[in-house]
């Protein structure tokens, strides 16, 4: 779904922005029919106004006509101006004309006014007696015309809204990113550092004389020189597609079991670590960066101990109905509490002191987006631990 909506929309930035046009072109068709319906009142008070000046030229009296002009006419808000028969213009209001000058320029301002009008709209015309009496010219309020720039200024401020979301939302994208690279710096310095601290130990030893085990000393010289191509190999698949294979995630888990045993007492911390791994079927791995995973949240698991005797334990097992497999590690741990919970993932988040925040998030982006899996926190409370829980599809 989520790369339907990429595609088709282009993302989030083309979600927010087909959002800001429908937003803009629902309030302009609202706007123009609230514009429509003001027009109209308009002119039907503009037909009446023009009965009643009939209405006055038959009977030739003046005071209705009088009463209407003064406490209604003149209450309006549109521009309006009245002329003869002859089209000259014998009246005026609400436009930049004053009604009591009527000098040569001021007629010929309220005619280029009246032209205007007669653009804009078809004049009332005032009969009676079968005959032309005038015409009444009326263009739009200024309630109008500022109603008309309601859309366009909603929509720029709907727009500044979003542009300020989007910033906001790259400043924080570039702050992930820095946590990252600075994360990623720190990890591939701590990763190639203990092969390396190895090898120069084992360098030192060969250069104080003969050795009594030497076969030993290059099995174990071995290890850390493949520790490091491992290492470097599993650098190099980030930001790239990794290439999947379809295998047995068993054999990897032990792997990483084994090599979590071996690292825990250097921790200084007594954990006592078991498996509890079911029979699984192969799913497509990439087995360096898998491995990575599961290693980076054991060890998330072993540094959040903080019991005298701490206790890890990884369970393994399949969902057949599902087409599933999983990975449960559970720690008893500090724990943590929901706001925790909820940012633990994030790059540069950490619960500890030293940490830089990257072991999680980089082994869930491992699982979700280079194997299309999952990995959540299952449970979690203050002061009993965590269990995180990986799952993977079982391809058809």
């Amino acid at each position: 779904m989520k790369a339907l909506i990429q595609r088709v929309f282009g993302g989030f930035k083309g979600i927010l922005f087909i959002l800001a046009v429908a937003v803009g072109f629902f309030l302009h068709l609202y706007t123009q029919h609230i514009v429509g319906q003001l027009r109209d009142e308009a002119r039907s008070l503009v037909q009446f106004y023009a009965q009643m000046i009939a209405r006055v030229a038959e009977t030739e009296s003046s005071s209705d006509l009088s009463f209407l002009f003064d406490e209604i006419i003149q209450r309006t808000n549109f521009p309006l101006i009245q002329t003869d028969s002859e089209n000259t213009p014998v009246g005026w209001k609400e436009i930049d004309v004053d009604p009591r000058d009527h000098s040569p320029e001021a007629m010929e301002r309220v005619q280029k006014i009246l032209r205007q009008m007669e653009r804009e709209g078809e004049p009332v015309k005032i009969n009676y007696s079968e005959s032309q009496y005038g015409f009444l010219y009326y263009g739009d309020s200024k309630l109008i015309w500022r109603l008309q720039w309601v859309p366009y200024v909603q929509v720029g401020i709907i727009g500044f809204f979003i542009l300020l979301g989007l910033v906001g939302s790259a400043q924080i994208r570039q702050s992930e990113q820095r946590h990252i690279w600075v994360g990623m710096a720190k990890e591939t310095a701590h990763q190639l550092g203990t092969p390396i601290s190895s090898l120069l130990g084992w360098l030192e030893i060969l250069k104080s004389g003969p050795v009594k085990d030497q076969e030993q000393m290059i099995v174990e010289m071995e290890k850390d020189i493949k520790r490091l191509g491992m290492v470097t190999n599993r650098f190099s698949q980030i930001g790239s597609r990794p290439d999947l294979q379809e295998m047995d995630p068993l054999p990897i888990l032990k792997n990483v079991i084994d090599y979590i045993k071996r690292r825990a007492p250097q921790s200084g911390k007594r954990v006592e670590i078991k498996s509890q791994l079911e029979p699984l079927v192969p799913v497509r791995l990439n087995p360096g960066l898998f491995q990575w995973a599961i290693e980076n949240v054991l060890k998330n698991a072993l540094d959040a101990m903080d019991k005298p005797e701490g206790k890890i334990l990884i369970r393994a097992g399949q969902e057949p109905e599902r087409r599933r497999i999983w990975v449960e590690i559970e720690d008893n741990g500090k724990g943590l509490d929901k706001s925790q919970a909820k940012k633990i993932f994030k790059p540069g988040f950490s619960t500890k002191k030293r940490g830089w925040g990257l072991g999680l998030s980089l082994a869930r982006r491992i699982i979700k987006e280079y194997h299309g899996g999952k990995m959540v926190v299952k449970w979690t409370q203050p002061g009993r631990g965590v269990i995180m829980r990986i799952e993977l599809k079982v391809q058809k």
